[in-house]
């Protein structure tokens, strides 16, 4: 595994001292989503990471910056230069972002959230900060540490940094909307959507670049359906889903319409939805469940990162705050 020992940050070493060797201990953002994945454990000692940006490099299209950071205020910095991230925006910070591992509506324009942690660095179940991935792509050789990291909920290690690949901001962009087209197959049409969602009768697309390009989509999108424009894409249900692309079809309304509870936004492309109601529990199997285990104990030999939260639990006792 690519990953390496970091002494030289003396913000980063304070907060290994903070964590230390013995107790069970948890980092904790602006708690958006503190209940993913389980509770803590009782008696679970609370920590926060490090704030602030790094460093930015604009020409470089990455950013470096502390766990603790509000995703606004990564994104304030970032909107001066005409730039942003994947990270989703609820009010939540970096590392909080990263560790649940959320992507959004506009996955497709901003790529997803996994694809985006460059580097992360981290302090260990034995107190130590570690380094692993590097700033671009090309440096990195190895295990692919950042995007194991992405969604673990904490439970390998304590994230204080991370690197991010940042995105241009388009020139322009604009929602469009039509009633009863084949939203998967205007999806496989359209050149690069920044989003497609779908509720079984509506449709909603944003297009984003030049103006010429979204002219030219726009017409594209004129062969299945009158899209005239809207103000932004709708009210998303409370409940997310995560399922594979070609499963959203089945979020349909029934042929008999009973669909009572079953209002839905598909995020078309992507493999996922936001529901009115909680998403069934699925079943891990035991490979699954026996391979997260032996990588759980390679990284916390001892079960004090985070206990009582499981990443691979994302069914309805994971949901709400």
């Amino acid at each position: 595994m690519t990953a390496t020992l970091v002494d030289r940050d003396p913000v980063l070493q304070a907060f290994a001292g903070e964590v230390g060797v013995d107790d069970r201990i948890a980092a904790r953002g602006a708690g958006t989503r503190w209940t993913v994945g389980g509770h803590s454990a009782l008696g679970t000692r609370i920590v926060a990471a490090p704030s602030g940006i790094v460093t930015y490099a604009p020409e470089e299209m990455t950013v470096r910056v502390r766990a603790g950071t509000a995703v606004a205020e990564l994104h304030d910095e970032l909107r001066e230069r005409g730039q942003r991230t994947a990270l989703v925006e609820r009010g939540g910070t970096v590392g909080g972002a990263v560790m649940v591992g959320e992507n959004d509506i506009h996955t497709l324009g901003r790529g997803s959230l996994r694809s985006s942690v460059l580097q992360v660095r981290y302090v260990s179940a034995e107190g130590r900060v570690v380094n692993g991935g590097g700033p671009t792509v090309k440096n990195v050789t190895g295990f692919d540490l950042p995007r194991l990291f992405v969604g673990s909920l904490g439970t390998l290690g304590l994230l204080a940094e991370v690197i991010l690949r940042t995105n241009p901001i388009p020139a322009a962009s604009m929602w469009l909307a039509a009633d009863e087209v084949d939203a998967f197959a205007a999806f496989d049409a359209l050149q690069r959507p920044s989003s497609v969602l779908w509720n079984g009768g509506r449709t909603w697309v944003l297009l984003e670049g030049h103006r010429a390009d979204i002219d030219a989509e726009r017409d594209v999108l004129g062969r299945f359906g009158n899209f005239e424009p809207v103000e932004g894409p709708p009210d998303l249900p409370s409940h997310r889903w995560s399922l594979a692309p070609a499963e959203l079809r089945s979020l349909a309304p029934r042929p008999d319409g009973d669909d009572e509870g079953r209002g839905f936004v598909a995020v078309v492309g992507v493999g996922l939805a936001f529901c009115d109601r909680a998403q069934p529990a699925r079943n891990v199997t035991a490979p699954i469940r026996a391979l997260h285990d032996r990588m759980k104990a390679n990284f916390d030999p001892t079960g004090r990162l985070n206990p009582g939260r499981d990443p691979l639990d994302r069914g309805p006792s994971a949901e709400a705050d």
